[in-house]
């Protein structure tokens, strides 16, 4: 079997990991070792936060229609019926962006979601 000298290859590799750990504290953007455990860390939680963040905003959401639905005498549940028993598709991205820049708009489909209940 011959011979192998990975002199490039791991230069390669090496600066790949000391270019994605720029801008860390101290070792870790210059010593290889400190700075693989930083970034396959870092790229760890970056993975993991990704999703995280959509559970979050979701949430965000979720009480910024609960609380315009309430400030229009409806509750959060009630609302969220009516829209799907008119077959309104918003989605609370959409419903919560309304409900902060344009409460107007909010208040309107409140309304139709409370005639449709009687």
């Amino acid at each position: 079997m011959p011979r192998v000298k990975r002199g490039t290859k791991k230069r390669m590799r090496r600066t790949k990991v000391l270019k994605l750990a720029k801008g860390y504290w101290g070792a870790r953007s210059h010593n290889y070792r400190t700075a693989k455990e930083a970034v396959e860390r870092a790229l760890l939680y970056s993975y993991r936060d990704r999703r995280t963040r959509k559970r979050d905003f979701r949430r965000l959401w979720i009480i910024r229609i609960k609380a315009a639905a309430e400030n229009n005498g409806l509750s959060y549940s009630r609302f969220m019926h009516g829209l799907r028993k008119l077959n309104i598709e918003l989605d609370r991205k959409i419903l919560a962006e309304l409900a902060v820049n344009s409460p107007q708009t909010f208040f309107r489909i409140v309304q139709k979601v409370k005639q449709a209940r009687v």
